[in-house]
């Protein structure tokens, strides 16, 4: 993507803010080795608005992304980040899986090109990967009949949907469309547990 900025201007246009991203600070540093000057417009990000749910941005840990599992390929490694925020009493914001233009392999092997559909990882698949990820590894990093978690939609639009709960509350609940994220919570202060109440799923 960096090497036609060399004789022209190039966009690449993301969801969310490009520095919030290893992905995006890696291409801007190749860039820069080849000699292209990179300029960074920021985003908006879920990674501040999900402090609209009443949880302080100040309490957070390390973020995760959750992957789709497949049948073949169910990974983990989100799992001990998650563990180390919450003995350390900090929330985990959790980063939803995004397919966009994913290659049809079955196609390929015909010698055809075909994209599979988009699609975008919601709060109850996230919330059942979670809870199958904690059956797996057994290191109670979080409980899924306990924990409090807030699953997160459409921050900032005029229809956001934030719903807190445990993760087999979530994973029944309705969000809605995409965009989705969540938060795994650690310690909950008095007045964070005061801005979730009108969320909390009955």
């Amino acid at each position: 993507i960096y090497l036609p900025a060399k004789e022209g201007n190039v966009a690449f246009l993301i969801v969310g803010d490009p520095v919030c991203a290893t992905t995006h600070s890696d291409i801007m540093i190749r860039a820069r080795e080849e000699g292209v000057t990179v300029e960074v417009v920021h985003n908006a990000s879920a990674m501040g608005a999900v402090g609209c749910c009443g949880l302080q941005l100040y309490n957070f840990g390390q973020t995760v992304s959750i992957p789709y599992f497949d049948e073949n390929w169910r990974p983990t490694s989100f799992y001990p980040k998650i563990k180390y925020n919450r003995l350390g009493g900090m929330h985990t914001l959790c980063l939803l899986d995004i397919k966009v233009k994913e290659p049809d392999f079955e196609a390929m092997k015909r010698g055809r090109t075909v994209f599979l559909p988009p699609r975008f990882m919601s709060v109850n698949e996230s919330s059942e990967q979670l809870i199958e990820a904690e059956e797996v590894r057994k290191g109670g990093a979080y409980l899924p009949d306990k924990t409090l978690c807030v699953g997160l939609a459409r921050l900032g639009q005029p229809d956001q949907c934030i719903k807190a709960g445990t993760l087999e509350e979530l994973k029944d609940a309705d969000f809605g469309s995409p965009l989705h994220c969540m938060v795994i919570c650690g310690e909950v202060h008095d007045m964070e547990l005061e801005a979730l109440r009108p969320y909390l799923v009955e």
